[in-house]
């Protein structure tokens, strides 16, 4: 229910659905390697396909940012658990509509994701305007 309105969503994992509202494009917040990913190969792909078609970002693992074997495993590589800051400017320079975070294991933040993905998918962001200069 989002909005008190009861709602269906189809989760497909593709990026070449024509048919899609709004792209959920999820990576872990402790694996920069798929944090990366994101950038260089998943959102490429999405727009190359569609790319009029809003997209979400979406930290996971939202639960391990605090754990010390985690953070040790990462500190070993030199790495740090993704921050909200660096997540936001990622979603912003890939003109993501938003960037929301989530753990399965705690539920923490998964309805969230399902009211944004909805309103998103129901409201979708009005496309800017380019702006052009014509000298003559």
């Amino acid at each position: 229910m989002t909005g008190g309105e009861p709602y269906t969503l189809g989760l497909f994992d593709t990026a070449d659905y024509p048919q899609t509202d709004v792209f959920l494009v999820y990576f872990s917040v402790v694996s920069p390697s798929s944090f990366e990913n994101v950038k260089e190969k998943r959102v490429p792909k999405i727009t190359h396909h569609c790319p009029k078609t809003p997209l979400l970002l979406v930290g996971t693992q939202i639960d391990l940012k605090d754990d010390p074997s985690t953070i040790e495993k990462l500190a070993k590589n030199k790495q740090k658990p993704i921050t909200p800051e660096t997540a936001e400017k990622l979603a912003h320079d890939l003109k993501a509509v938003k960037y929301v975070e989530c753990s399965a294991l705690t539920q923490k933040g998964l309805k969230n994701v399902s009211d944004e993905a909805t309103l998103t998918a129901l409201e979708p962001p009005e496309p800017k305007k380019s702006r052009r200069c014509l000298l003559l």
